[in-house]
């Protein structure tokens, strides 16, 4: 049982060396305009070292992504991480391009309690929020947590989501609303 516990923690320790590295080293490589080598760094990182993206050759992973430690970010094939983007927690589907400074939340403080002060009620951890296939999300895009944004929707740059968006819908504001889906836009 011992060298369990050994092993175990070994495999910790070498965790942690990895996402040193990476918030260090390769997250601060310079953007894949400069030179796509960059980018391809980075995919390979993430998707080989870190395992939190799936390997695709038309993937994009720009510099100073937060993705916290790791443990609560799946990514998809064929997606598009810009730059500046925090991601706290989320499972990202395929096909996915996310602008610029976008946030994706997955803790909530508690506040309810006016007689304690807020910073001491604690907080909901673990509430990823689910970004299904083919999904558009603008530049300074704020996802609140435990939200599903469906399969074909686009959210508009700058808009706060705070509840969740339909497959095939274009939302928008503060707080998102729904302008149009993107069905009836084909239809027409």
């Amino acid at each position: 049982m011992g060298d369990h516990a050994l092993y175990l923690s070994k495999e910790s320790v070498m965790k942690q060396l990895q996402l040193i590295i990476y918030y260090l080293l390769i997250s601060k490589l310079p953007h894949s305009r400069l030179n796509m080598i960059f980018n391809k760094i980075r995919c390979w990182y993430v998707c080989r070292v870190l395992k939190i993206m799936k390997q695709h050759q038309e993937n994009y992973f720009e510099d100073n992504v937060y993705i916290g430690n790791g443990s609560k970010v799946t990514i998809g094939e064929h997606c598009h991480i810009n730059e500046n983007v925090f991601i706290q927690g989320a499972n990202i589907g395929n096909y996915v391009m996310i602008a610029p400074n976008v946030t994706l939340l997955n803790s909530l403080h508690n506040y309810q309690n006016i007689d304690i002060p807020m910073i001491k009620q604690g907080g909901v951890e673990n509430l990823n929020s689910t970004i299904e296939d083919d999904v558009w999300i603008g530049r300074n895009v704020i996802i609140m947590p435990n939200i599903t944004i469906g399969k074909g929707s686009v959210v508009g740059a700058g808009s706060i989501v705070t509840k969740d968006v339909e497959p095939y819908s274009v939302v928008g504001g503060v707080p998102a609303k729904l302008i149009k889906r993107r069905k009836e836009c084909v239809e027409s």
